[in-house]
């Protein structure tokens, strides 16, 4: 008779990597919503009204959410494959590269349009 069962400490660093991973990239969601909904429309949206700042900053925090699954279901194939611990630490270098490259972006008073009279403004 052979029996498949792993011994409980592999399965409890299993669940305790997968537990860590988790809290990371959650932690780096909240970190992004809540810049997304303090920080980002006072610097990247400042000609907007506030309430249209926020919603057009929240709206980029969406596309964080819509694109999760899609990213789940690739990083899922490549796990298969590769290994899961090697994506997890892809997704989760990926992740914070991303946060930090967002640290870097120049604000609206940097590369903002200037107001100019065009044909679809000015009467």
């Amino acid at each position: 008779m052979v029996t498949d069962k792993q011994p409980r400490g592999n399965i409890i660093k299993v669940v305790a990597a997968s537990m860590a991973g988790t809290a990371v990239e959650w932690y780096d969601f909240f970190l992004y919503g809540v810049a997304a909904a303090v920080v980002f429309p006072a610097v990247f949206f400042p000609s907007n009204d506030p309430a249209v700042g926020t919603l057009l900053a929240l709206g980029t925090f969406a596309v964080g959410f819509v694109a999760r699954p899609i990213g789940g279901l690739v990083f899922g194939h490549y796990g298969d494959k590769l290994g899961r611990k090697k994506l997890l630490v892809i997704s989760l270098v990926a992740m914070g590269a991303a946060t930090f490259a967002i640290g870097l972006l120049p604000g609206y008073a940097t590369i903002g349009m200037r107001r100019r009279c065009c044909w679809w403004s000015c009467a």
